[in-house]
């Protein structure tokens, strides 16, 4: 039951086939089963049989609120939640308890959704490895496959225990975990540069980043306002659109929000691409792309043309300058963010009280890690009144130029671009903290962050495995609020790829085995 779609399961509760305090206790085992991989910051035990309890009664009135009404939900701890905790991971927030939920939070309550927990991220949702938070790293749960494990040669699943497991990606790997260990049915992430598009390709799940202003950022702590967007993990694009029709929409509370209404669809079952276009950009095809990932994009491309669709090579000429416009654009606005954070109102406050002045310095030094103060610093000195114009003003511009590459693709007829979500499959965490955060998050959004910056839809979709039985995913970018033909482009692509389940059994093995060497331990 907990391996099967969202969608599938709403039908089993529906039919009585499982009850919502089943299916929550169910999800529940397996986060206690999985907990080594350190998806989640909280688990909302209690709350989570309570709603469960209260789907159950609906379902006995006949009276279900819809397709996730009972249905267990994870949320990326960047999100406010009444009541519960919402730390960032980081010192800054540890203990802090919102008076109010995010917009897509309630959205998701007021469906009958069940909140099972707040998931893992690097601090503030700054870095691409689920690595930098202080609750520790995230596990990639593909690090315990049956696949990994056997292309690997590690019949021992405690041989190098410390060093054999693989990354998430980031920054919201904690809910690209949740989902790939079938510890939920759907996760909320945010994607800034790629933040939920590049865990989802690594943990081989869908990671799906709608159009800016079609989703409300209303209750997620912001790190980019300008390029911020709640993103979606399942495991089927159906899924995907089936929590999008829930939570788009105009907010009130948010101004960048679209004011049309949004109409919730259902993806069609036959899907007919022939009178596609579909573009492969070239300046995509860069150096450190992996001859793996290379193979999977170009068999991709030959799928569709081998089905009627066009495929045709494009160009987005400032690609090259869109990592560096990103760096700039970005540490700006979280220099301006995370001002607010001074220890008065809410948060971290150092006991520092020599003045004003120092305990506002004490408390940011204590409550920020390096990586975050490393972006104010970046971010003040681009902001300088000398270097305003040369920098910011400068980077807005090229930010125009890379939107305007992506609008004159899709007017030369382009329905949808198709290129790599990350360079490669994903590494162990001790090859990946060899190098610093920023040099990561450089390499690591090069194929993601520009559909931010132009505010397109994207979404990852797991497509093979690599040589190692690693996922690979590939991204489909579509024109802006144009999800329904993004989404039934990549359901197409999904039906043809074929991508194979995660064998849980052997994670769960490893739970057992690590529990009883810790008891041995203790011994």
């Amino acid at each position: 039951m907990l391996r099967t779609a969202l969608r599938e399961v709403s039908t089993a509760l529906k039919e009585g086939q499982v009850s919502p305090t089943e299916l929550c206790q169910r999800c529940l085992s397996l986060i206690k089963a999985t907990k080594f991989l350190n998806a989640y910051i909280t688990v909302t035990e209690d709350t989570a049989l309570r709603q469960a309890e209260e789907s159950e009664k609906r379902y006995r009135r006949g009276q279900s609120l819809g397709d996730l009404d009972g249905i267990p939900v994870a949320v990326k701890d960047n999100f406010s939640t009444t009541g519960i905790e919402t730390t960032c991971a980081s010192n800054m927030l540890k203990g802090y308890i919102p008076p109010y939920s995010a917009t897509v939070v309630q959205k998701l309550l007021d469906q009958g959704a069940v909140l099972i927990g707040k998931t893992n991220l690097d601090e503030f949702a700054m870095g691409s490895g689920s690595t930098d938070g202080i609750f520790g790293p995230v596990r990639n749960p593909w690090s315990y496959s049956k696949q990994y494990r056997e292309k690997c040669g590690q019949n021992s699943h405690l041989e190098n225990e410390d060093s054999s497991w693989l990354i998430t990606g980031g920054s919201s790997g904690g809910s690209a975990a949740a989902v790939s260990s079938f510890t939920c049915f759907a996760a909320l992430g945010s994607d800034t540069g790629g933040s939920t598009r590049n865990p989802a390709a690594h943990c081989g799940v869908v990671g799906l980043k709608p159009t800016y202003g079609l989703v409300s950022r209303h209750g997620l702590i912001p790190l980019v306002n300008s390029m911020d967007v709640p993103g979606i993990l399942t495991r089927c694009v159906d899924d995907a659109a089936t929590v999008l029709g829930v939570l788009a929409g105009h907010d009130p509370k948010d101004s960048t929000t679209v004011q049309d209404p949004f109409n919730p669809f259902k993806l069609p079952s036959v899907i007919d691409v022939s009178k596609l276009c579909i573009g492969i950009p070239k300046e995509y095809h860069i150096p450190g792309l992996s001859s793996e990932t290379l193979a999977v994009w170009s068999k991709a491309a030959d799928l569709f043309e081998n089905a009627g669709a066009r495929v045709i090579e494009v160009s987005l000429p400032h690609t090259c300058y869109s990592i560096v416009c990103y760096h700039v654009l970005c540490t700006a606005e979280v220099a301006s963010n995370m001002a607010r954070f001074d220890g008065l109102e809410y948060g971290h406050r150092s006991n520092m009280d020599k003045s004003t002045e120092s305990m506002y310095a004490a408390t940011r030094r204590e409550g920020f890690n390096d990586v975050v103060r490393g972006r104010i610093l970046s971010g003040n000195y681009f902001l300088l009144k000398q270097n305003y114009e040369k920098y910011f003003i400068k980077a807005q511009k090229v930010r125009r130029l890379i939107a305007n590459d992506f609008v004159n693709v899709f007017s030369s007829g382009v329905d949808v671009l198709l290129t790599p979500t990350t360079l490669r499959d994903a590494v162990p965490y001790v090859e990946f903290i060899k190098e610093d955060n920023r040099t990561r998050s450089a390499q690591d959004d090069i194929f993601t962050q520009a559909a931010n910056m132009s505010g397109l839809p994207a979404v990852s979709i797991p497509t093979a495995l690599s040589e190692k039985g690693l996922p690979i995913g590939l991204q489909f970018v579509g024109r802006a609020f144009q999800e329904l033909q993004l989404l039934t482009v990549a359901k197409w692509f999904e039906k043809q790829a074929k991508f194979p389940i995660l064998q849980l059994q052997e994670m769960l093995d490893h739970a057992d085995a690590l529990s009883h060497q810790k008891i041995s331990l203790s011994s």
